[in-house]
């Protein structure tokens, strides 16, 4: 298999990628300057994903759709193949048909024929490893039961109260100086010390693991080593709670009937945590920066027409967590989006340009309230299973967040905010925001579940007599006998016995009569 085999090529341009330079049928044509669409344009015409254009994968998108509909062919790193579904519609029978599209990439045509290798930058997302986000058909049905299974246990109620209170913690920290980064000092953090607590390694988190996340999504040279920290955190957990478990999601997977090894429940361990983290990372920040940036959803929000939820909701549309997820693989030879997919091809799923299809949304500006039909949390067998909790951590932190700091404002203009962009995401580097000190909060006490009330089954609708079985205050100590109330005095003209009062019906009966 070749690339032109797979891709359609513009056959009037030969571009050389050494001298920038090609030729047409009329003549030598030089290669656009940085900054322009044109600019990364690779063999066959292609365009690619990585370098200068990384910077602005949106705008390229949008001209990849115009140029080849809902499913373009595209580069990635050392000019490797690809195919990117830009439509809504085409994302989602992507994610929908494991019939004809695998996440294992064990069989895609230039990984087997050598195209990509072992150092390739994007090795990591696409190789492919024994959990349930890469596994099909019995195999992740055991897997991805032991993690819905341990994520169905979380106590939601629980956790909420303890996203609250990391939030209120972060806060503590920067809240008396009137200034902020909410990237690095509050989004990087609260989803890092909310998921080690569900895990059940609270002790665990710190700026080091933080760090180390981060660090291992960038893939500096460093990210080896910043995973084996992070795999040393997590297997040592899980040899704790084989030894004593407890209420928490490891304790959980470990005893579901499927069964899992030790190396099993690292690795998904791994798969959770670092997925949450980023994807809840940059929720975090984008709706944050979404209600500084635009005055109508601060405004919604303090008036009550939209609810934190909502924005959300709203940002998960806009600015979905990830841009594209590697990757999905063709079992077959197929069609999807007017193009010829061939058995081995590889595909990116893209949220973000899928979310931006204008067949579904024709206006941008248009509310999506209420609306969870977006791509942000992806769909069919693998559809994210933590999204519950992703939301519950931007809900809870964003709402707590601008309680405790009303006053919060964007402490810099809009278009000096910086972003870190790659295939997969794009991240906001900084949110400077400033606001009036406020004082530190008392956040010493670590929430616990309060003891659930017996249900009861004696409950009466209206004004009526307590039953005898009803727990009432009387039963423990005495009722204190009444206050005389003060009576004055009627007049002096009242001293006979004071008639009932009329009713409506004699009132209108005397009336009748004449009386």
């Amino acid at each position: 298999m070749t690339r032109d085999s797979h891709f359609p090529t513009d056959t009037d341009t030969d571009t050389d990628t050494d001298t920038g330079t090609g030729t047409s049928a009329d003549g030598p044509v030089t290669a656009a300057p940085p900054g322009c669409p044109a600019h990364g344009i690779g063999p066959g015409g292609l365009h690619r994903l990585y370098g200068p254009e990384a910077d602005d994968l949106g705008d390229l998108y949008e001209m990849l759709r115009d140029k080849y509909g809902p499913v373009a062919p595209v580069l990635l790193h050392d000019d490797v193949p690809m195919w990117v579904v830009l439509g809504y519609t085409e994302n989602l029978h992507l994610v929908r048909t494991p019939s004809q599209y695998t996440r294992d990439s064990r069989i895609w045509s230039p990984l087997l024929e050598g195209m990509v290798k072992p150092d390739h930058p994007l090795m990591p997302h696409i190789a492919w490893q024994p959990i349930c986000s890469h596994a099909e058909g019995d195999e992740h049905q055991r897997l991805r039961a032991a993690v819905t299974g341990a994520i169905s246990t979380i106590d939601h109620r629980g956790i909420r109260r303890h996203i609250g209170r990391y939030t209120q913690r972060l806060v503590n920290e920067f809240c008396e100086k009137g200034r902020a980064d909410l990237v690095s000092q509050f989004a990087e953090h609260l989803p890092m010390a909310v998921m080690c607590e569900v895990l059940g390694m609270p002790e665990e988190y710190n700026d080091r693991i933080v760090q180390a996340a981060r660090d291992m999504l960038k893939g500096t040279e460093t990210a080896i080593a910043s995973n084996e920290y992070i795999m040393g955190c997590l297997m040592r957990l899980t040899a704790r709670r084989r030894v004593r478990p407890e209420e928490d999601f490891t304790s959980h997977l470990l005893n579901h009937p499927a069964r899992l090894s030790d190396d099993e429940i690292g690795q998904h361990l791994r798969v959770v945590l670092i997925a949450a983290y980023e994807a809840t990372a940059n929720l975090l920040a984008n709706a944050l920066r979404m209600v500084l940036t635009e005055p109508g959803f601060r405004a919604q929000l303090n008036g009550g027409q939209m609810t934190v939820p909502e924005a959300v909701e709203q940002s998960l549309w806009d600015e979905p967590p990830f841009s594209t997820v590697f990757g999905y693989f063709a079992k077959q030879d197929t069609e999807l989006g007017g193009q010829r997919i061939r058995k081995g091809d590889g595909l990116l799923f893209a949220p973000a340009p899928g979310n931006l299809d204008p067949r579904v949304r024709p206006d941008l500006s248009a509310n999506m309230q209420g609306n969870r039909s977006h791509l942000a949390f992806g769909g069919g067998p693998h559809e994210c299973p933590g999204q519950d909790l992703g939301r519950a951590i931007a809900d809870v932190g964003v709402d707590a967040l601008l309680t405790r700091l009303p006053d919060i404002q964007l402490d810099c203009e809009e278009h000096e905010l910086r972003w870190r962009a790659s295939i997969a995401s794009r991240h906001l580097v900084e949110l400077p925001v400033r606001f009036g000190p406020a004082l530190q909060q008392d956040v010493s006490l670590k929430p616990t579940s309060a003891p659930i009330p017996p249900q009861r089954s004696d409950w009466q609708v209206g004004v009526g007599s307590v039953p005898a079985t009803a727990p009432s205050v009387r039963d423990a100590q005495p009722a204190p006998a009444p206050v005389p109330e003060t009576v004055s005095a009627p007049p002096e003209r009242s001293e006979s016995p004071q008639a009932p009062p009329v009713g409506v019906w004699q009132r209108l009966k005397r009336w009748w009569r004449g009386h």
